[in-house]
């Protein structure tokens, strides 16, 4: 990050996250012993030499700072503004005012984490045994300690055919044609309004996987997670997120973003096969009551309508031009 974002993030630390300077370390040194850990995935070795302190110091002054971060998280990690169309939607002519009642994206990614040989039959994408993504994300959905932001009556989220179309989330047509890859030359464009959906769908969806991938970029410890606690490796993850949502709102050329933005930039996950997958959203919710999903068959009628309408408007728009 740009010196004056760094500056900025520690006197953000100090003031949110009740960072202070010690007898042997000010905050600045404490941020870059932390950034150094986590964005370059540096064993503790080799940042003991670097700033000349013990394993021990540096242990210290890294769970002092990432206690901070997440901290500072609260404020840098919201959920979005519901009442506003998107400006990704709304300066795009491909989106608006088609998915004028999108609020955002989401999608899945593999993290990756460490757990003790004594825990690891039980572990598998936060659950015992075996689960789906669309069981995973049912039961977060549902769970009020997990704080999500469901969006109000008639938004939604868009989301991949692993999940169900249903009330606040919007997912693209099965059986046809959907990721990016599948419409890349002119013999394979799209050749009815199910097609032209899913290519719109998918290139809007995208956005959540480039997300991801410069999060991953930026932070490589969320690829090969050193072996911390497990309490630990949850706080590194929001710390990271914390860490990126900071750099995006303070800085103005950051060269990760830049490389990022391309709408249409086709993203792999680098993930294990099979393996867990985590829900992403704009932040959480002050709601602490349970939240009532309807998936009555009413309901999931109702959105197939939704979709149904959009792809017609879509179609009319081309056939129009």
């Amino acid at each position: 990050m740009e010196p004056d974002v760094f500056i900025n993030l520690c006197e953000a630390l100090k003031v949110y996250g009740k960072l202070e300077h010690s007898c042997y370390l000010t905050v600045q040194e404490q941020v870059c012993i932390f950034l150094l850990t986590i964005g370059h995935n540096e064993r503790i070795h080799v940042v003991q030499e670097r700033f000349q302190h013990s394993g021990q110091t540096i242990s210290k002054y890294f769970n002092r700072v990432l206690k901070a971060v997440c901290r500072l998280g609260k404020q840098v990690i919201r959920p979005p503004d519901f009442d506003k169309v998107p400006a990704e939607i709304r300066h795009n002519p491909r989106f608006y005012p088609f998915f004028k009642d999108c609020v955002g994206a989401i999608d899945g990614t593999h993290i990756s984490a460490r757990v003790p040989a004594s825990e690891q039959i039980p572990y598998r994408a936060g659950w015992e045994g075996i689960a789906n993504d669309s069981r995973v994300f049912i039961k977060t959905v549902h769970d009020p300690a997990n704080l999500f932001p469901m969006p109000p009556t008639d938004k939604y989220y868009v989301i991949d055919s692993g999940y169900t179309n249903m009330p606040g989330f919007l997912s693209p047509y099965c059986g046809e044609r959907y990721h990016l890859n599948e419409f890349r030359n002119q013999r394979r464009q799209p050749r009815n309004k199910k097609q032209m959906f899913n290519y719109r769908h998918s290139s809007l969806r995208n956005v959540i996987e480039r997300c991801f991938g410069v999060l991953k970029a930026r932070f490589p410890i969320l690829r090969d997670m050193s072996p911390y606690s497990t309490k630990t490796q949850r706080y590194i993850q929001i710390a990271c997120c914390t860490i990126h949502n900071w750099i995006r709102i303070h800085s103005q050329s950051d060269t990760l973003f830049a490389e990022w933005a391309n709408p249409d930039r086709i993203v792999e996950d680098d993930g294990p096969s099979g393996g867990g997958s985590g829900s992403s959203t704009y932040g959480g919710s002050s709601s602490q009551q349970p939240i009532d999903l309807d998936i009555s068959q009413p309901q999931l009628c109702h959105m197939s309508d939704v979709r149904n309408q959009i792809a017609s408007q879509i179609w009319e728009s081309i056939e129009n031009n």
